[in-house]
């Protein structure tokens, strides 16, 4: 068992950072009630971490391979998460609900991919902002919603 964690230590590292960063961003969205929380973000980071190590190993596999491009399946999850994303939108008595949450769990696959890269101060760093635009921006935007009679917009 002990091998196991020694032969995979750098992919298990991957893995749980992808994973600590989505829950982080997960958790401030939970906390002012949004629709994707925790799990959400933490799997989204995860599933996009899991496919940039599987695209890293295979590229290490089939290397001179002129008919294999690793970079398709790091593309292909920007894509994937557009369709996740454009799941989350909604358009409710004319206003149109969940673009922040869609835009964060797009930023989330980012951070997923730059941890399963291996690009963890990336990651961090990413997430850092994420958090400064999820708390600080929400603090500037209350009275600027409130100045133009739009402070109970539930889209942030």
């Amino acid at each position: 068992m002990t091998q196991f964690f020694i032969e995979n230590g750098e992919m298990i590292l991957r893995l749980v950072l992808a994973v600590v960063l989505g829950i982080i961003i997960g958790a401030e969205r939970l906390f002012v009630h949004k629709e994707a929380g925790m799990k959400t973000h933490a799997l989204v980071a995860l599933g996009s971490a899991v496919f940039v190590v599987v695209s890293e190993i295979i590229a290490v596999k089939y290397v001179g391979s002129s008919s294999f491009d690793p970079s398709r399946i790091a593309s292909q999850i920007v894509v994937g998460i557009g369709f996740l994303g454009a799941g989350s939108i909604i358009f409710h008595e004319n206003r149109l609900l969940g673009l922040t949450t869609a835009g964060g769990l797009w930023v989330t696959a980012g951070i997923g991919m730059a941890a399963g890269f291996g690009l963890f101060n990336l990651a961090v760093i990413a997430t850092a902002l994420v958090l400064v635009i999820f708390i600080l921006v929400n603090i500037f935007e209350k009275p600027i919603k409130k100045i133009s009679g739009d402070i109970d917009n539930p889209a942030a």
